[in-house]
């Protein structure tokens, strides 16, 4: 990947706009301490050896220890059972040294991750994942948002992307990523679009947006063609190489401003979750 000093200007940096959250974020969590003599503490769970998740993890308690945040990894085989991982959540949901708790996904075929998620405490869903979360965050109630969508806000705001009148389309439909991520997009005045696989002329649906969100899990699958001049492009895709769902090379001389992987969701999306982690400990523990 080469850039030009004047592309390099499109390119949204969330590495530089999660390090200044995470230094608000450490603040808060010292005055925590201060107040009640805990750190706020975020759990993991991470079922199964998936490198990809292990390494994933292993990178948010680094983020953790950084951020003045306590971490805790519970690791289960991969052939736990959905009742023996729902049980692990409800135990971490019960004990009050635990303020948000995180399932780290995927999880193994033989695990029901839906069930995984409803069985965590709503004021510990530091991931915004279970339903109650993302009922809310639709009505626009307080809550904990999913941290990839919240993340994504958080960049596009620090770069002074008006939402509001936006034509958005969001490449893809998870109920962690692509469905919240339209929910928070239609809360700030973006007429939104979802696509995915059964979309009909995707390449022209996608021509007509002003932003595009990519979450389909599929290297490379947006092309510089798709793209309308000057439209912001949102890469929200991890895939084996380092790579993201964007063609990175094509899309950066059409596109107004554009998110590199890695280094641009991702960082936001661990410096929502600590921040949240955070709010969730100062909702729980009263001093």
């Amino acid at each position: 990947m080469v850039t030009s000093p004047a592309s390099v200007d499109r390119i949204l940096d969330g590495t530089r706009v999660a390090a200044a959250s995470l230094a608000i974020t450490a603040e808060r969590a010292r005055h925590f301490y201060e107040r009640t003599g805990a750190q706020p503490c975020l759990a993991a769970v991470l079922v199964g050896d998936d490198p990809a998740s292990l390494a994933y993890v292993r990178m948010k308690q680094r983020r953790c220890r950084r951020t003045g945040i306590a971490s805790r990894l519970v690791h289960l085989p991969a052939d736990s059972t959905t009742a023996e991982v729902v049980g692990e959540i409800k135990r971490l949901s019960s004990d009050p040294g635990v303020h948000g708790i995180l399932v780290q996904h995927p999880v193994p075929p033989g695990v029901d991750e839906r069930a995984a998620f409803e069985a965590i405490d709503p004021a510990k869903d530091v991931d915004g994942v279970t339903m109650g979360s993302f009922a809310a965050m639709a009505f626009g109630l307080p809550t904990h948002a999913s941290c990839t969508p919240a993340g994504i806000l958080r960049l596009l705001d620090a770069y002074g992307v008006e939402l509001s009148g936006m034509h958005a389309v969001v490449l893809g439909r998870s109920p962690i990523l692509g469905r919240p991520m339209g929910m928070l997009l239609l809360g700030r005045d973006a007429t939104v679009t979802y696509c995915h696989s059964r979309t009909s002329e995707l390449p022209d649906v996608v021509r007509t947006a002003d932003l595009v969100v990519a979450a389909v899990g599929i290297a490379h699958f947006v092309r510089g063609a798709w793209i309308k001049p000057g439209a912001v492009v949102i890469d929200a895709g991890y895939n084996e190489g380092n790579v993201g769902d964007v063609h990175f090379d094509e899309v950066l001389p059409v596109a107004g401003l554009i998110t590199p992987v890695p280094g641009g969701v991702g960082p936001a999306t661990i410096a929502v979750l600590l921040e949240q982690t955070v709010a969730a400990a100062e909702s729980l523990v009263r001093p």
